[in-house]
């Protein structure tokens, strides 16, 4: 690392300036996700109606899913935050290009699903090299931190992302909020553009896309600790990075609660999300981080089933902001564990490979959703929930490496992680 990263390590993650460089960075960029997502819905319901926005967000979630990993091995090939920088410039330069057409005339059906298609595309090499760069920016121990800090971002987007976004769709339509979207764009590209890294990260690689992408699998299924590690992720966040938000509008519809259960259900699931995302910002260390991962699982799954069972709205309440708390706290700290962990050289097609587990492959399950809905109830959905992360757990407890994993810096001498 250069001097002044090394210097800036020493301080916790949230007292350091080039990590928060980073977060506002992100934190920019996840809530010009949220107003974009909602301007495309928006106006592709008032041009082609409701039936043409699922083909129109199938349009950026496909390619965004089909080249994730091909945006792993452009961050590691070209080094992550020079990738970003360009990425987010290109997204940008989109996002206003559709606000200028959306000011001349009403956009068309076919417009819209191309700009989604672009952004999809380049939203596929953008995420993996803005999540590989935290390794690059602070020391290893500081991980966990930076992964809290990244999680109540995530969470306060979340939240201002649809208020921002209803406020300028009133004010000035679809435009208006392409507009917006691109503004949190350039703020983050302009942020980015201040983050220092350490001076060896940029290495350039000079085999084939494939070889290199074929070189990144063959990594994580040789390494004793990332090969079961990210088989974890992608069954602990196979129904919590989306399905189960569509799981709660059925489960509130089912039992009659209403929009408004929903929403409390919803709510008590960020708060607790949040909270996590705090504990492990301030905290000062995470002992035992396999064990107390496996207990997270574990409560995950028993919540999850409790909640498609709860009797009434106030006790489904504490289930959602127990699973929030729980499943919120696993995501930190396996995405800690992952970075810290992963060889720094094939860190953009890891991170490709876990955020492909975690938000690539949702789409695909949120028919699911409805089909196991409609034909056994909304109960039975949770208990599949359940049902998964009990695997997630029963994985972590029987991985020895796992239940005896550590937030510690790695040594990297072989590519399986002996």
């Amino acid at each position: 690392m250069n001097a002044d990263v090394i210097a800036a390590s020493a301080r916790p993650a949230y007292r350091d300036v080039n990590v928060l460089r980073w977060l506002t960075a992100y934190t920019a960029s996840v809530t010009g996700d949220v107003v974009y997502f909602l301007a495309l819905s928006w106006a592709a319901t008032r041009t082609g109606g409701p039936s043409q926005v699922g083909l129109v967000v199938a349009a950026g979630a496909l390619p965004r899913a089909v080249f994730m990993l091909g945006g792993g091995v452009v961050a590691d090939r070209f080094g992550p935050r020079r990738v970003a920088v360009v990425s987010d410039a290109v997204r940008c330069a989109v996002i206003l290009a559709a606000a200028a057409a959306a000011m001349l005339a009403s956009p068309s059906v076919w417009l819209l699903a191309t700009v989604a298609l672009i952004f999809g595309v380049v939203d596929a090499v953008f995420m993996p090299a803005v999540g590989a760069l935290p390794p690059r920016i602070t020391a290893p121990e500081q991980l966990a931190r930076v992964q809290g800090m990244r999680g109540l971002s995530i969470r306060l987007s979340n939240a201002v992302g649809p208020l921002l976004a209803g406020t300028v769709l009133v004010m000035g339509g679809a435009a208006g909020a392409f507009t917006a979207a691109g503004v949190l764009f350039a703020l983050s590209l302009v942020t980015l553009l201040t983050v220092r890294i350490s001076s060896s990260a940029e290495v350039s690689q000079r085999a084939s896309v494939w070889r290199e992408l074929g070189d990144g699998l063959r990594y994580i299924r040789r390494h004793r600790m990332l090969a079961p590690l990210v088989t974890v992720i992608g069954l602990s966040e196979m129904c919590f990075s989306g399905p189960v938000a569509t799981g709660l509008v059925l489960l509130a519809d089912e039992r009659g609660w209403g929009a408004s259960g929903m929403g409390w259900i919803a709510s008590a699931f960020s708060v607790g999300a949040a909270a996590s995302a705090l504990l492990l910002t301030v905290a000062t260390r995470i002992p035992r981080a396999g064990p107390a991962m496996c207990a997270a699982l574990l409560a995950t799954a028993a919540g999850a089933v409790a909640l498609g069972n709860a009797p009434s709205l106030p006790i489904a309440v504490v289930f959602g902001s127990l699973i929030g708390l729980t499943s919120g706290f696993t995501t930190t700290l396996t995405g800690a564990l992952v970075q810290t962990e992963t060889d720094p050289r094939y860190l953009g097609r890891v991170t490709a490979v876990t955020t492909l587990c975690t938000l690539g492959l949702a789409p695909v399950l949120f028919p699911a959703v409805g089909i196991t809905v409609a034909l056994w109830g909304a109960d039975m959905f949770f208990i599949g929930c359940g049902t998964i992360c009990l695997l997630a757990a029963a994985l972590s407890v029987c991985v020895p490496v796992i239940r005896r994993a550590e937030l510690q810096p790695p040594r990297f001498t072989s590519p399986t992680g002996r």
